[in-house]
C-alpha cells in the first residue's frame, strides 16, 4: 500500500538554448510551487541524473523542438538514466512541455516512445507552445505545473 501522507516530489527536467523553454520551465515551477504539499525541483537536463529521477514521484519534461525532435540535452538525460533506472519507475506519472518553432509533435512523439520504454504513464496532454511565447502560454505552463503537483499531493497519480 502506498503511503499517501508522505510529501510527494515533483521533478522538472528541461533544456533551453534560446531561453524560451527556460521561460516555460520557470512558469511550470511557479505553478507547482502553489501546491505546498509537494516538493518541486527544477533541474537542467545536463544537471539531472539517476538519483534525481529515482527520488521523484512525478516528472515534467521540457524541451525545445530541434529539427522535429527533442533537444540533445534531454536525450542525453534519457541515455544516462535509462539503464540504471530500468524497471524501477514503472507507472511514474509524467507530462511534457515543448517550445516549438514548427509543430512540436515530433518531440512529443519521441519522448513518449522513450517514456514507454521506462514504463512511465502520461497524465496530461503535452503543452506545445509554437513560435513566440505569450502570457497565455505562460499561464498554461503554470497550470500544468500546478495540476501535476496537486495530482501528486492528492494521490491522483
Amino acid at each position: 500500500m502506498t503511503d499517501t501522507t508522505a510529501r510527494k516530489r515533483l521533478l522538472i527536467v528541461h533544456h533551453t538554448q534560446s531561453g524560451n523553454t527556460g521561460r516555460l520551465a520557470e512558469a511550470v515551477l511557479r505553478g507547482a510551487q502553489r501546491v505546498a504539499e509537494c516538493d518541486t525541483r527544477l533541474k537542467r537536463a545536463f544537471d539531472a541524473g539517476t538519483e534525481d529521477l529515482l527520488a521523484c514521484d512525478g516528472l515534467l519534461l521540457g524541451t525545445p523542438e530541434n529539427f522535429g525532435y527533442m533537444s540533445g540535452a534531454l536525450k542525453d538525460f534519457f541515455d544516462r538514466t535509462y539503464y540504471p533506472c530500468e524497471g524501477r519507475l514503472n507507472g511514474l506519472p509524467f507530462a511534457v512541455f515543448v517550445s516549438a518553432g514548427n509543430d512540436g509533435t515530433g518531440a512529443v512523439r519521441e519522448i513518449g516512445r522513450i517514456a514507454n520504454g521506462y514504463g512511465w504513464k502520461a497524465v496530461a496532454e503535452a503543452l506545445i507552445v509554437r513560435k513566440t511565447i505569450t502570457p497565455v502560454d505562460l499561464e498554461h505552463a503554470e497550470a500544468l505545473g500546478e495540476a501535476m503537483a496537486a495530482g501528486l499531493a492528492m494521490g491522483v497519480f
